[in-house]
């Protein structure tokens, strides 16, 4: 069973959705076309099928699979969503690099005890920002670099609102990522300037008004949120996210 965010607007999938090891992967309606924020690890697919058959109208085709980067969170499940839906896969040409030479440990594939075989990317997306027509409206692309080479926040307008997908906000910054500190500051600051009305973020789920949102990236960019790029690994094999500002979100 899925969430209704906004008018055409759901999460189908994420931590008590699906599996606990996928990000929030989100469902996007156009009239007659639709398009999927990110695909999660894969390991949940029955139940994301499940819950986007609610959601997906008849005679309604789900055009494009949006991969915000390259993480096996957000990327494992993408061949069987391919598979399923016959959509085509969007992903930056930084990162997309890594998804169809099966680079495992920039993908983070090792970190779930996983292995990625390589995945076709059928649009690579290039530069700072592209926009994208799906159906009745439009999503825009703009590069984030910094959490990994080839990061990408969707936006798009519902009813007035600006809805920002800005995935892995949290980072972390990591050398194996290949992430870039210098990068994902100027990434966040670009964000912020968005002035988004609401934030869906791939751990923290639903973020708004959009005082909340600005709050919420000014705080990954300032030196308190530097210092906690860090990911506390628990002995059953979850993670914590720690936030000394009141977010606390652990992932089972």
């Amino acid at each position: 069973m899925g969430v209704r965010i906004r008018n055409n607007l759901w999460q189908v999938g994420g931590n008590g959705l699906t599996d606990p090891s996928d990000a929030a992967i989100y469902l996007l309606s156009f009239g007659d076309k639709d398009a999927l924020i990110d695909a999660g690890s894969g390991r949940g697919q029955a139940q994301l099928i499940k819950n986007i058959a609610e959601y997906l109208e008849p005679n309604v085709q789900l055009e494009y699979l949006l991969l915000t980067h390259c993480h096996f969170d957000h990327t494992g499940g993408a061949k069987a969503v391919r598979d399923e839906y016959g959509c085509r896969i969007v992903a930056h040409e930084l990162d997309a690099v890594y998804l169809e030479s099966g680079d495992n440990r920039v993908i983070g594939a090792t970190w779930y005890g996983a292995r990625l075989e390589p995945l076709a990317i059928d649009i690579k997306l290039q530069g700072q920002e592209s926009k994208l027509a799906i159906g009745s409206g439009a999503v825009t692309a703009i590069h984030c670099p910094g959490h990994s080479p080839g990061s990408v926040a969707y936006t798009t307008d519902i009813d007035g609102e600006l809805i920002l997908f800005g995935q892995d906000i949290h980072g972390p910054i990591h050398s194996e990522f290949l992430s870039d500190e210098k990068q994902y500051l100027a990434s966040l600051t670009r964000l912020i300037n968005l002035e988004a009305d609401l934030l869906l973020e791939s751990h923290f789920g639903v973020i708004e008004p959009k005082h909340e949102v600005r709050q919420f990236i000014e705080y990954w960019r300032s030196p308190i949120g530097v210092s906690h790029y860090a990911i506390l690994y628990a002995p059953d094999g979850s993670y914590m996210d720690v936030i000394p500002l009141g977010y606390t979100h652990i992932i089972r």
